[in-house]
């Protein structure tokens, strides 16, 4: 099994899915332990001294004023985990409870939290052994951390509350680490603030939700290509020279992987036919530009994680160089709630256009040639047309869920956190338009292959990437044209070819890597 090694620089977004998605095992570097045993001494050191610092000696947030005697601190620090794991709603996913795990281990171990090696230790133990706690869906104000979600992390480490074993079930943590060995941490000064104090949750949502999304826009650069051919469009608005003078990398990327899936096709270039048109519509002859714009965002998007996975979130933060403790802002979620909120707008725009191409391809009026709905026998057959109505109810919703959360504040506190970034919320409605957003593409991949083999039966050759999609398609399971039936398996089907890259890998097998 692969295995991540944690050490003091951060993570990448490849080792956060590998963990969260695919179980990778997780192991603490020498460094890492290292550096956490050295900022260990400078918070007992400050431990020892009368006055207060925050998080170590004084209580939290509008309750920091009171100084906490030493006998009394390991209680401080067990009752904020306890009275921070307030979480309500459903259980949050299990890739997600894992990735922010993984994400608060990767900040323990850059050395600047003060827990021990062996708070550390015990949380990646938890994840090795597939133990996941149980995290509610409502909990977190993106600031000051993910503070319920990660406080219930911090419970199921101290062998409280309930967590998910391996095979599913949902029992009391401490069963559940006595079955595998791992000993209930015993929390010392600054050990619980340190476990809850981070964006971690909204991070690894950000970071899972850009690889969907790098699937997704490849997808929809396919899709839009299939469009076209089945609408009988020119591809000549793909020429690389038209996009040079428009330099935005993301628009030159979609159009060049729009020509690739192109070439060869005998379907392009027809507009001039039977219904001559000069240009194609929008939805056809814009597809790079919008889809490049949101590719531009992923890119943003990646920056800004990027950013993050090498950062250490915490409050207050061991400085090891200047032997200090330092309270600061660091935990404010601003910097990745905007850009889960820009994520939500890209996804709500290409779904929308996706579904105006879909609506095209099956309107008589200007579908060129195409019968109404793609129905067999129309009339008899309704074809496609409540397949894009389900289309069209997945892009209305993903038009409210492009609202932004982090635009939002509710203070907090008695007012001491009295402006908030409400990432969480950002990330976990991303994650919903995300959803949509593969069903919307299965959606214009089903009618634009269905379409492209109407156009077969008439004499034309589609391009070889086009017949090789319609091959693995029918393969996956999705049936080709033909009198009505049962349609729910087969945009199930269309949904799973393209969320697990059977689409974007059968073109591949013809083109070669797509940008």
């Amino acid at each position: 099994m692969h295995t991540v090694v944690v050490g003091t620089a951060g993570t990448t977004a490849e080792d956060v899915v590998a963990v969260a998605r695919q179980g990778a095992r997780v192991e603490l570097s020498a460094a890492a332990v290292e550096a956490l045993a050295a900022a260990r001494e400078i918070v007992d050191a400050l431990a020892a001294k009368p006055e207060p610092v925050y998080g170590v000696s004084t209580g939290f947030g509008a309750l920091a004023a009171r100084h906490i005697s030493p006998g009394l601190r390991a209680q401080l620090q067990r009752n904020i985990v306890r009275s921070h794991a307030a979480g309500m709603g459903p259980h949050v996913e299990r890739e997600v409870v894992r990735a922010l795990m993984f994400l608060r281990l990767k900040t323990l171990a850059s050395g600047h939290t003060g827990v021990r090696p062996e708070v550390a230790q015990t949380m990646a133990d938890v994840l090795n052994a597939g133990i996941t706690p149980v995290v509610h869906e409502y909990g977190s104000l993106g600031c000051s951390g993910d503070l319920a979600p990660l406080s219930h992390c911090a419970l199921t480490l101290m062998g409280e509350g309930e967590a998910e074993g391996p095979d599913g079930t949902v029992r009391p943590a401490g069963e559940l680490l006595a079955e595998h060995g791992i000993t209930p941490v015993e929390l010392r000064e600054k050990e619980g603030l340190a476990l809850l104090n981070g964006t971690d949750g909204m991070l690894g949502m950000l970071v899972m939700a850009l690889a969907d999304l790098k699937n997704l826009y490849t997808g929809a650069d396919i899709t839009a290509a299939l469009s076209l051919e089945a609408l009988l469009g020119t591809d000549r608005v793909l020429a690389p020279e038209l996009h040079a003078i428009r330099p935005h990398p993301g628009q030159g990327v979609s159009a060049g992987n729009m020509l690739r899936v192109l070439e060869g096709s005998g379907l392009t270039g027809h507009h001039q036919d039977v219904a001559p048109r000069v240009q194609d519509a929008y939805s056809v002859r814009c597809a790079p530009q919008v889809n490049g714009a949101g590719r531009d965002t992923l890119a943003h998007g990646r920056l800004v994680a990027d950013r993050e996975l090498a950062s250490a979130v915490d409050n207050p933060v061991v400085l090891p160089a200047e032997g200090r403790v330092e309270s600061n802002g660091n935990f404010h979620g601003a910097p990745v709630a905007y850009v889960l909120d820009f994520l939500a707008i890209v996804a709500a725009d290409l779904g929308s256009i996706t579904e105006r191409r879909t609506d095209r391809l099956l309107d008589k009026n200007r579908s060129h040639g195409l019968p109404p709905f793609l129905a067999d026998d129309a009339g008899v057959d309704s074809g496609l047309m409540i397949a894009q109505y389900t289309q069209a109810a997945l892009v209305s919703e993903l038009k409210r869920l492009a609202v932004p959360a982090s635009v939002d504040s509710i203070p907090s506190s008695a007012m001491q956190e009295d402006h908030v970034s409400m990432g969480w919320s950002a990330a976990r409605k991303l994650r919903t338009a995300v959803t949509g957003l593969a069903r919307i593409v299965a959606v214009e991949l089903y009618a634009a292959t269905r379409a492209v083999e109407l156009r077969i039966a008439e004499g034309l050759s589609p391009a070889p990437a086009t017949l090789a999609v319609i091959e693995a398609l029918r393969a996956a399971g999705v049936q080709g044209p033909g009198p009505d039936r049962f349609l729910a398996p087969d945009l199930a089907a269309a949904e799973a070819f393209v969320r697990e890259g059977g689409l974007v890998g059968a073109v591949e097998a013809v083109t070669g890597p797509l940008d």
